[in-house]
């Protein structure tokens, strides 16, 4: 089935939810896994258009708004699922506004398996080279990978590695008129390595198990992200979140993403999804060419 979404949105890449369910006698393992799953099953086999808007912000009339000319960079991408029950996945996104970032992308690879670690490759159009990332490092130095120099990292995308952290449910209650679950993941020593945040609350969707807030704090104990859900959208009994926003609390830096268009259903062919996609231009426009003939 192929479905086309044209608005200004995007996070339907994070947070998608099927049909309503109840979260009723689950623990919180069990609803931090449904909530899993849908991200999952939003965007296998997805083509997007999106829109990231990054500045940095501040409180005017005691409403937040960027106190600089924001960034602004439209991207396609594509993803699908592989692995066994299709709990991996690929995905490749590449810059196609503003001209002078026009080719810019990111290859990532990423594993349910809590001993896999993720692959990410950069490639840099004006230095014409590939950066390999590999995430699990364990070096304090080092920096998460971010999307396009926004405040979205690539850690703060990851599905699965759900045996990386153990859960609680802080409590239930309300939340911009939905019922919700507030699910507390506190990392591993293992994982406490390879990551920036020693915990994570998300408040979620008790009936669509999508995530409508999520805080990150940091190995001291401190808040310093927030991601805020915008309005969502049911198209065709799937849960499309329209847009999201990170801030970065520290820097007091925010990225809005938005989805433009997106397509289910399409057809991928997985050598696109590869490193040669981001260095062989007229091998990455025909693959592009033919997912968006798909979209029309």
């Amino acid at each position: 089935m192929k479905m086309t979404v044209l608005s200004t949105a995007l996070g339907a890449l994070l947070m998608v939810g099927m049909t309503p369910a109840t979260a009723a006698d689950l623990s919180a393992r069990e609803v931090v896994q449904k909530m899993d799953d849908t991200r999952r099953a939003s965007t296998d086999s997805s083509f997007n258009r999106m829109k990231l808007t990054t500045c940095k912000y501040g409180v005017k009339n005691s409403k937040l708004k960027c106190v600089e000319k924001p960034r602004v960079k439209l991207l396609e991408s594509a993803q699908i699922n592989m692995g066994v029950d299709n709990k991996d996945s690929k995905s490749i996104a590449i810059v196609l506004q503003p001209a002078s970032e026009k080719g810019i992308g990111m290859l990532s690879w990423t594993y349910d398996d809590s001993d896999k670690d993720n692959e990410t490759w950069l490639y840099l159009s004006a230095l014409g080279k590939v950066k390999r990332i590999a995430a699990g490092s364990d070096d304090e130095d080092s920096e998460p990978t971010s999307m396009f120099g926004s405040e979205i990292t690539t850690e703060d995308m990851e599905t699965g590695k759900l045996d990386d952290y153990t859960y609680a449910v802080l409590e239930e209650g309300d939340y911009k008129g939905r019922p919700v679950y507030v699910i507390e993941s506190v990392a591993t020593p293992e994982r406490m390595k390879k990551t920036r945040y020693s915990k994570v609350q998300t408040w979620v969707d008790a009936e669509r198990f999508v995530a409508l807030k999520v805080q990150m704090f940091d190995k001291q104990g401190n808040l310093v992200k927030r991601m805020q859900v915008g309005k969502m959208e049911k198209i065709n009994d799937i849960w499309v979140t329209r847009s999201l926003t990170m801030f970065n609390l520290v820097a007091q830096r925010l990225t809005n993403m938005k989805l433009e268009a997106i397509t289910f259903g399409v057809e991928i062919d997985e050598n696109f999804l590869t490193q040669r996609a981001l260095t062989d231009a007229a091998f990455r426009q025909s693959h592009l060419g033919k997912l968006r003939e798909q979209a029309k």
